[in-house]
């Protein structure tokens, strides 16, 4: 199986996340390449993509929310992985979508945003786990990096 992992991160957390997951593809077998989103193919050749991105006021980073990450002391790219689905040429691999986000009630959700937007280009999408972060800044929880290696391997058999 050959994967790809198209990750935006701002404070390192959703990077953390999207290289556990990478390990885990690898310990089944997979064979992974992990690029940021301003880097990714618009072509991927892959039989699985899995995109992840952090939760930006509710849904997909956008210029403004990076903006204001960056003057939060984050550092990311310019374009992410909203401006990546919009771009990028749809396929017959499957794609599944995560993020992280700030634990509470009105968190929102990256990934359910990205499936929406990769539907709507026409690609198979599904949605994977959001994994928490105590802050904007993080960290991320205990257990995250654990549960990300097993999606990681679950999403390679």
């Amino acid at each position: 199986m050959q994967a790809l992992v198209v990750v935006e991160s701002w404070f390192g957390n959703t990077a953390q996340i999207a290289e556990a997951i990478a390990d885990g593809l690898r310990e089944a077998g997979a064979e992974v390449e992990v690029t940021t989103a301003a880097s990714a193919p618009h072509e991927p050749v892959a039989d699985l993509i899995v995109v992840a991105a952090p939760t930006h006021n509710l849904g997909l980073p956008t210029p403004a929310s990076r903006d204001k990450a960056k003057e939060g002391g984050g550092s990311g790219e310019s374009t992410g992985v909203r401006e990546w689905l919009e771009q990028a040429r749809p396929s017959a691999a499957r794609l599944t979508t995560v993020d992280t986000v700030v634990a509470g009630v009105f968190s929102g959700s990256a990934a359910k945003a990205a499936q929406k937007l990769a539907r709507r280009k026409g690609w198979h999408a599904d949605r994977g786990p959001s994994f928490l972060v105590s802050g904007t800044k993080g960290p991320l929880a205990a257990d995250a990096i654990e549960t990300a290696t097993a999606h990681g391997r679950s999403l390679a058999s």
